[in-house]
């Protein structure tokens, strides 16, 4: 990720959000849930880390690097941290680099995941490092072993300006039917070009658009039993 220039990406925007049902948030913008509503953490290990056959890739890496379409709450980042620092032995780094448009202040990604005590000690340690006005990369030291990137602004214009070092892939922008550029043949194209081979790919979005770009983009693409009664999600692999 050195190779992109804070200078040339976008400023972080303000999100316009709506709080429904007590602590969920709502993306006026996109008109759509941040996550699940069933259980967005437990959705967060079914599609993005057992998709992506995580933690099991981590445990001869000396390092790991996620990239992830839609920062959001910040959520899948916590969880991921959670299970990393399960499974991680000395030595070995992650680095997680999300591309967001719209990155919520530090308070509402606070009261976002303060649903789930079981990423209670993820969420502190976010909300404490998180900037007050986020915009170019936040660039953040989780702890020695993890670091968090998020690159604001469009994610066509980050991705393109990212090494193709990536070994997995969350895909998790708002649904295809309301954030169409996010699932665009042009970025997925991207996102494997991105990818070293034998890299992967996971997303909850079964669309049929969505599976034909990405396997016009080069995924070998598998679909999966979805969660929470969701019939289908995406994963899949870069050939070697």
């Amino acid at each position: 990720m050195t190779d992109i220039n804070p200078d040339q990406i976008g400023a972080g925007k303000p999100q316009p959000l709506e709080w429904r049902d007590g602590d969920m948030p709502y993306s006026t913008a996109f008109g759509d849930h941040f996550y699940c509503q069933t259980d967005g953490r437990l959705e967060c290990g079914h599609v993005f880390l057992s998709g992506n056959s995580l933690p099991e890739r981590w445990s001869d890496r000396s390092a790991f690097l996620i990239g992830e379409l839609g920062f959001g709450t910040g959520l899948n980042v916590s969880e991921t941290w959670r299970q990393w620092k399960l499974h991680r032995l000395p030595g070995q780094l992650l680095h997680f680099v999300s591309f967001e448009l719209y990155p919520m202040r530090r308070e509402e990604i606070d009261r976002a995941l303060a649903h789930w005590p079981e990423i209670d000690a993820e969420r502190q340690a976010l909300a404490a490092l998180w900037p007050d006005s986020p915009e170019g990369i936040v660039s953040l030291a989780l702890d020695e072993q993890t670091k968090l990137s998020v690159v604001c602004g469009q994610a066509f214009d980050g991705v393109s300006r990212a090494a193709a070092e990536f070994d997995a892939w969350y895909l998790d922008g708002f649904a295809p039917s309301r954030n169409g550029d996010m699932w665009s043949a042009e970025l997925m194209r991207l996102v494997c070009e991105k990818t070293v081979p034998g890299g992967s790919f996971a997303t909850y979005a079964a669309a049929g658009f969505v599976r034909r770009n990405l396997a016009a983009a080069g995924f070998t693409v598998e679909r999966r039993q979805g969660f929470a009664g969701k019939r289908e999600m995406l994963c899949g692999t870069k050939p070697q």
